[in-house]
């Protein structure tokens, strides 16, 4: 009888994915809350065949440098800026990631923290639990209107084309910036191409869903929100070091914007003395924007038939016939899913 292959899995996920690698492979799992030690990592990972990681877990050229049997590296999330593709490209293992199937919820998520943030909705809350709330006041917490105002899509793919539809929604105009432009979605959507200097200028809500790469680490920092409007929102949902933190603060502090929403932040989680945390006008939730229980079992899911396509065998497919949802990193082919942020 032919073994299991053996997989390491770095925390529990929805059990329709569980049981789906468990019934194929021997799994070893990682129960704690938190991510497990770097340390532990590198031990499970010796003698697995694949390995299934979270955002949170750092599979860096050490990690795959001490798994010398990994066949597949699977990751529970669109983004893998987590892990080391040259190294894993060096090796032949193929990297897959779970696009597509957290779309919506991330989008309802941006549209959420944007209207939060528009209609002063945490410091609302907070006047209330604080006993501040003693009658209706013709000038308290005056908001912004979102109907009919102007949103600036950062990055165009998948989520970000979700987002435009839902300001579309609001009749709102759309301008977006991609490294790419995408004239059916202009067509479709009524979206306007913008360079991105202009699209911050003239926007009154700016919603970020660019994935994190050299070129993007810090896109928006202290000369990016100088050019946004005194009164504009802006609104993180893809990565946070998309974003420089310092900045920032000192534009919140300052008055350079009005106010930001953040599902993401650098670094992740925040300490609770952050002096963002302490900011009024600053909404900050902890990374929630795949948080439906449809999306996360769908991603559970495909991050399973990733890991099982890896590994082969027991009638699973290979990696190659995984396309859509497999990055080829053997060949270094860059699929356009990989293109979507994290979640």
């Amino acid at each position: 009888m032919k073994e299991k292959p053996i997989v390491y899995v770095t925390r529990r996920i929805p059990e329709a994915g569980l049981r789906m690698v468990r019934e194929v492979c021997d799994v070893r799992l990682w129960e704690g809350e938190l991510p497990p030690p770097k340390e532990v990592i590198l031990r499970e990972v010796a003698d697995c065949e694949g390995l299934l990681c979270l955002l949170s877990d750092p599979i860096d050229a050490e990690v795959i440098g001490a798994a010398p049997r990994l066949r597949v590296i699977s990751q529970y999330a669109v983004g893998v800026d987590n892990i080391d593709l040259g190294a894993a490209t060096a090796r032949g293992i193929p990297v897959g990631h779970t696009p597509g199937v957290l779309t919506d919820a991330t989008a309802d998520l941006t549209f959420a923290l944007l209207l939060a943030a528009a209609r002063r909705i945490s410091e609302g809350i907070e006047k209330v639990k604080a006993g501040r709330w003693r009658t209706w006041e013709p000038l308290g917490l005056l908001g912004a209107d979102v109907w009919g105002a102007t949103l600036g899509v950062v990055g165009l793919g998948r989520i970000g084309a979700a987002v435009a539809r839902r300001g579309r929604g609001f009749q709102m105009h759309v301008l977006y910036h991609d490294s790419i432009r995408k004239p059916d979605l202009e067509a479709e959507l009524g979206l306007e191409y913008a360079e991105l200097d202009d699209l911050l200028a003239q926007a009154d809500f700016v919603s970020l869903h660019t994935p994190l790469t050299p070129e993007t680490h810090h896109l928006i920092g202290e000369e990016a929100l100088r050019r946004m409007k005194p009164t504009a929102i802006l609104v993180n949902t893809a990565r946070g070091p998309v974003v420089d933190i310092e900045a920032l603060v000192q534009a919140l502090r300052e008055g350079w914007i009005a106010a930001a929403a953040l599902d993401v932040t650098d670094p992740e989680p925040l300490p609770p003395d952050h002096p963002l945390l302490e900011l009024p006008n600053c909404v900050v939730v902890p990374h929630i924007g795949s948080a439906t229980v449809t999306a996360r079992e769908r991603m559970a899911v495909m991050a399973a038939e990733n890991l099982l396509a890896g590994c082969g065998g027991n009638g699973c497919r290979t990696a190659s016939t995984r396309k859509s949802t497999i990055r080829n990193t053997q060949h270094g082919t860059r699929e356009t899913e990989v293109q979507e942020p994290l979640q």
